[in-house]
């Protein structure tokens, strides 16, 4: 009998007012086969929890590893060059008093014993993503940017910090086997497939540079199948999550407030995205294969990241995990449809 080749898990950064054993125990409730938890989740004291308690907790809770998600501490990693105080949120205080250069080394120094924590549990693939490398300038996108003068140049700039910073973490990961797989969103090192090609092409075609697929941040101009089509042979790693987008309101409006944004992530029934459609590129592109591969696993997660300005966060991630399990964790066709006709 056929089998599924996904299962449904989600994603614990939202998550983290849990331990490691509450979020699991909450997955499990809401349906979850397997849970990507956040590198917060993993500490103890000042380290991490030993590789062998983690695997114990996911073993009491029967639920499968399918990942650890670092976006945090590698978006500071790249972005504390450039005095941003938005790093402080994901750094102990301690460290938030050092100059840039000190929290880019803490941030680094931290990574790499994440990373051997990961080749400890065998996990190979780290949803995250790179930081500001390239300056704020370039993060707006504005298309008068004045990016090169007669003595700057900033994207040249940017390709060169951006070799530069990351090298010992790509060189570390490497060796591990490890992919980095960076989530191509607003404000990061990436924001685009195209910027991400980029990167990958000034890094050498590092095979670490991998992606982490997400079709709601894709709201201001490239569609989430060019974006992945275009990065197809680097995803590995996934998020199941939806949005809308308001009409008539600035995409850019300087607006704290979610419910007030033009940009709202939504429960996963009632956005935009036709997430079936979604699912079906991921297959195309051979997500679920080079994830098993990787992680040898026998079927790959869908990792809800459900979110929303007006739900519950609970509420709407075990909505969004109930939704992927009866409805995207489908069996694939062993062939076409036509086949059998006439037989």
């Amino acid at each position: 009998m056929a089998q599924p080749c996904f299962h449904p898990s989600v994603e614990g950064a939202q998550h983290g007012a849990k331990n490691l054993s509450q979020f699991l125990e909450y997955a499990k409730k809401s349906g979850a086969a397997g849970a990507q938890p956040s590198n917060y989740m993993l500490q103890s004291g000042k380290g991490f929890m030993s590789s062998k308690e983690i695997k114990d907790t996911f073993a009491r809770a029967k639920m499968s590893l399918d990942g650890i998600s670092a976006h945090c501490p590698f978006w500071v990693h790249t972005t504390a060059w450039t005095g941003s105080p938005t790093i402080r949120p994901f750094i102990p205080a301690d460290v938030a008093g050092k100059s840039a250069e000190g929290i880019e080394k803490w941030a680094e120094d931290y990574l790499l014993r994440l990373l051997d924590l990961c080749a400890e549990l065998e996990v190979k693939v780290i949803p995250m993503f790179w930081g500001a490398a390239f300056g704020w300038e370039l993060a707006t996108g504005y298309p008068w940017g004045f990016w090169a003068g007669g003595d700057y140049d900033l994207i040249k700039e940017g390709q060169e910090r951006f070799v530069g910073k990351t090298e010992k973490l790509r060189r570390h990961a490497g060796k591990l086997g490890v992919f980095l797989c960076h989530e191509i969103h607003p404000g990061t090192a990436a924001m685009c497939a195209d910027d991400f090609n980029m990167l990958v092409e000034i890094c050498d075609d590092d095979k670490t540079l991998a992606v982490n697929a997400d079709p709601s941040h894709c709201w201001e101009g490239e569609s989430w199948e060019t974006r992945f089509l275009k990065v197809a042979s680097r995803v590995y790693a996934c998020h199941v999550k939806n949005f809308v987008v308001r009409p008539g309101v600035p995409l850019r409006k300087m607006e704290p407030g979610w419910q007030r944004r033009a940009m709202q992530f939504t429960d996963l029934t009632s956005g935009d995205l036709n997430l079936t459609r979604y699912i079906e590129l991921l297959v195309h592109v051979g997500y679920p294969r080079r994830y098993c591969e990787a992680m040898r696993k026998e079927t790959a997660p869908l990792i809800v990241e459900a979110e929303s300005a007006y739900r519950d966060l609970d509420a709407t991630s075990a909505n969004g995990i109930q939704y992927v399990r009866d409805n995207l964790c489908f069996t694939l066709a062993a062939g076409s449809f036509e086949e059998g006709m006439g037989a």
